[in-house]
């Protein structure tokens, strides 16, 4: 038994993740790797012609395969479809039907990837979780953990990691969190991994590997087309503009792929799955100053005072903007000092004390007051 412990590594088969796995093995960690499979592109709805990419794909499995053999720890392969499935493409589904717009990695590193990793590292009597997130684990003085960034801004994962609980936390570790991607590059060909330093990195939802969700809901939902089909573009006093593809095929802040001419520039501002309508505005009014947002799950601290100054930001690439975070019935309200565009209900909302992860949850809706 080696005394750092024994670690199960989530081996994606890219860079990241096998050089995780390689570092804390060279440290002197009990290493065994698994790579889960969360789905296959055919059950899904997708062409078979159609090849499955990122993590999912044989190649992937093989090569994470193959650096375990390569530096003498066991390897397995998880089939976690079924859980996968049943909760993050039906929330992603529902999500879109409500009028929302989901963030399925978010859903499915808090309930699926995470939890599967905890209950397997157990049956294999597993100390530690690891992964190749760039981000940080750490432990305040108040007993709680919670995720701080990773030194490679650019490459920051904290945001999608907000849903992590602290049983979770506790037991994982991110050993790419105090590195830039272009030292993990050349720890791959230090480590004798050159092909991995080239591999491209998908951005893509992994079950729309042709990053088109809208035709991904057509597939899942029979009739869905027919049944929203037509519906209002209006204005904001309910001016009717021109007819729409349906409301689930638009989102918050869009401008692009409208399809209507206004003689100016439009932008999706408000979206009701009740009246299959799509509301469209300028640039301005997609300002909000004020939102709620739910299903909060806390990190560095159990909760927050009123008042509390933070810097939340609304999504994945967003910097970030200052605000005021005040307790409510069922939530968090956010007031941000200056207005912010395009905030957009069932997306997340992370708050930050500098670079450490206060909390965050899903957004419910944005005003202006």
């Amino acid at each position: 038994m080696s005394k750092k412990g024994k670690v199960l590594v989530a081996m994606s088969g890219g860079i990241d993740s096998t050089v995780a796995a390689l570092m804390l093995h060279n440290e002197g960690y009990e290493v065994v790797g698994i790579t889960m499979k969360t789905w296959d592109y055919a059950t899904s709805g997708g062409s078979t012609s159609k090849k499955e990419t990122g993590c999912c794909n044989i190649d992937s499995f093989n090569d994470a395969r193959q650096a375990a053999v390569n530096n003498g720890f066991p390897h397995f392969i998880l089939d976690i479809r079924e859980e996968f499935g049943d909760f993050v493409i039906e929330n992603f589904v529902e999500e879109y039907l409500a009028g929302r717009t989901p963030n399925p990695c978010v859903m499915c590193n808090t309930h699926i990837k995470w939890r599967a990793l905890l209950k397997r590292a157990d049956a294999l009597n597993c100390d530690f979780i690891a992964t190749g997130h760039y981000a940080v684990v750490n432990q305040h003085t108040n007993g709680r953990f919670y995720l701080s960034k990773g030194l490679d801004e650019s490459k920051d994962q904290s945001y999608v990691l907000w849903g992590l609980e602290q049983d979770l936390l506790s037991r994982t570790i991110m050993p790419l969190g105090g590195y830039h991607k272009t030292e993990i590059r050349q720890m791959a060909i230090d480590m004798g991994y050159p092909e991995l330093a080239k591999k491209s990195e998908s951005y893509e939802i992994c079950f729309v590997p042709d990053n088109d969700y809208r035709g991904f809901l057509k597939r899942r939902v029979d009739g869905l087309e027919e049944q929203v089909n037509g519906g209002w573009f209006v204005d904001k006093t309910g001016k009717k503009l021109g007819k729409h593809k349906g409301y689930p095929f638009y989102t918050i802040g869009q401008r692009k792929g409208l399809e209507i001419a206004l003689g100016k520039p439009a932008y999706v501002t408000g979206i009701n799955p009740e009246t299959n309508t799509v509301v469209l505005g300028e640039e301005d009014d997609l300002d909000r100053n004020d939102m709620l947002v739910t299903k909060i799950n806390w990190g560095k601290y159990d909760g927050v005072t009123d008042g509390m100054e933070a810097i939340t930001k609304i999504r994945y690439k967003d910097k970030g903007a200052i605000s005021n975070l005040y307790t409510a019935d069922n939530g968090i309200r956010v007031r941000f000092y200056e207005n912010v565009k395009s905030i957009a209900p069932g997306q997340s909302a992370v708050f930050y004390e500098g670079n450490d992860v206060i909390g965050g949850g899903i957004i419910q809706r944005g005003a202006l007051v």
